[in-house]
């Protein structure tokens, strides 16, 4: 096993599967398998999900809403999308916890390092929702903080193609995979794998990324235990 503690970043829509919105419950109950594959292996894991598939707030901007109040809606989606999470997580007899960004007891606890890091010491899978707790702070940003508060030693973003491409590979057949890339070379190329602030907060604080296809069957477990999937992002 090359390493012990990850934290998994999903996106919302990643739920939605063939659906236009909401969360596809086959989905959802195959990413239960691949994280149940690593948790057996004894492999600590934390969890940040955004909330897309449910609502975004940069698009209730849009849509009339203010942008404060839309980011606060979203945070909410991510707590639904991780609350559905752990309900399959826990179907498949793995122990979970949900800590969220922002207080809403007695749905769950908000979110505290050293809380997090008891629960994954104690073979929690923990779920961190809410975000970041802040308005104007996506849940990529909130992936990198959590990621440095409990120590992880990889992020994990889970996507529906294989890497990282010079060009949306689904639209542009020319399109080049990466297979390594340091921080300032996909800065330099606009390669828009996170949003800005989380990138820059991964480079300051020298944790890696690997971008990979959360979609085929075992590719989580190969990543845990070193095999080269996806694009890796480093100093």
């Amino acid at each position: 096993m090359k390493y012990k503690r990850i934290l998994l970043k999903l996106s919302g829509e990643a739920l939605m599967g063939s659906n236009q919105a909401g969360i596809d419950p086959k989905i959802i109950g195959e990413y239960c398998e691949e994280i149940k594959s690593i948790v057996a292996e004894g492999t600590q894991l934390g969890i940040v999900v955004g909330g897309g598939n449910i609502f975004r707030g940069l698009k209730g901007i849009s849509e009339g809403f203010d942008r404060v109040q839309g980011d606060y809606m979203g945070m909410l989606a991510t707590i639904i999308n991780s609350l559905a999470l752990q309900s399959v997580l826990e179907k498949n007899n793995i122990k979970t916890k949900i800590l969220s960004g922002i207080s809403i007891e007695p749905v769950c606890k908000t979110m505290n390092r050293r809380l997090a890091m008891k629960y994954l010491n104690s073979g929690y899978v923990v779920i961190m929702s809410g975000g970041t707790g802040n308005p104007y702070f996506t849940t990529d940003t909130a992936a990198a903080l959590r990621a440095a508060e409990i120590k992880a030693e990889v992020i994990l973003k889970g996507t529906r193609v294989d890497g990282v491409y010079s060009a949306d590979p689904e639209k542009d057949k020319n399109a080049v995979k990466f297979e390594n890339l340091t921080f300032t070379e996909a800065i330099d190329k606009k390669l828009g794998i996170m949003d800005l602030t989380a990138f820059t907060f991964c480079r300051e604080n020298k944790i890696p990324i690997i971008v990979f296809n959360m979609n085929v069957k075992g590719n989580l477990k190969k990543i845990v235990n070193g095999d080269k999937i996806g694009t890796l992002v480093t100093n």
